[in-house]
């Protein structure tokens, strides 16, 4: 059977039962699994997007099978309930998804829940076919030195000792200043209570003393800030 929306999109039911949220936390550290949102900004609904159309769904559940391997199930606005990837359900959230999606169109119509699960591993993404030149290791200075920044964006990143999230802060432009003049490019640090006292907001320019280290956030950002002191801030201009 053919399943679609009155608008042409076209969607996969579950089989049969499936696993509900029991409570707010279990469907926020799911969403937060699964890479849709951050602690910081929950998402009630997100965009599905089949067809060249789209529509809001709610996220309402997940199927489990193979141990592991999990698919999401979603509700429309209609009450229709549809199975998709966490990675293909994550893709459709860009703006540009369609153009340089590693993940064709046609992929909501496949039969086999087991088959959208490996579609990540099968396909490869068009827009990073060519991988991009490691960039060389910094020297870094061994003390604390003096920064400048701006801040990127409010995120968080899995503590593997605590089992839990924890919330960090995105840096770009990043500067050591004065007699080591440095250009850092992008870096991270752990949203302490010093800095929440800032009420910082993306865009703000800051000015601190801190000792930078080469621990990755993720592979496009290497390096960390730790213990930030000083610590000045410019708003952004409205």
């Amino acid at each position: 059977m053919d399943h679609r929306l009155s608008n042409g999109i076209c969607y996969i039911p579950p089989k049969g039962d499936f696993i509900t949220f029991e409570n707010a936390e279990a469907y926020i550290a799911k969403g937060i699994e699964w890479k849709l949102f951050t602690e910081r900004s929950v998402k009630k609904e997100l965009v599905y997007k089949s067809n060249g159309y789209q529509a809001k769904v709610k996220l309402v559940g997940y199927e489990e099978y193979g141990g592991s391997t999990q698919t999401i199930v979603v509700e429309f606005e209609g009450g229709s309930l549809g199975c998709i990837h966490p990675a293909y359900l994550k893709e459709m959230q860009s703006a540009s998804f369609g153009k340089d999606s590693f993940i064709e169109e046609a992929t909501p119509a496949i039969d086999s829940h087991a088959e959208q699960a490996e579609v990540k591993s099968d396909k490869k993404p068009k827009s990073r076919a060519k991988k991009e030149p490691a960039q060389p290791k910094l020297v870094l200075p061994e003390d604390k030195v003096h920064f400048t920044a701006t801040v990127k964006e409010f995120t968080a990143k899995m503590n593997h000792f605590t089992g839990e999230e924890d919330e960090v802060i995105l840096l770009e432009h990043v500067k050591i200043e004065g007699e080591q003049e440095l250009e850092i490019g992008d870096a991270w640090c752990s949203y302490s209570k010093t800095l929440k006292k800032l009420e910082l907001a993306e865009g703000d320019s800051l000015e601190f003393d801190g000792k930078i280290v080469d621990k990755k956030f993720d592979k496009a950002i290497r390096y960390k800030i730790n213990n930030p002191s000083k610590l000045k801030k410019q708003q952004h201009p409205n």
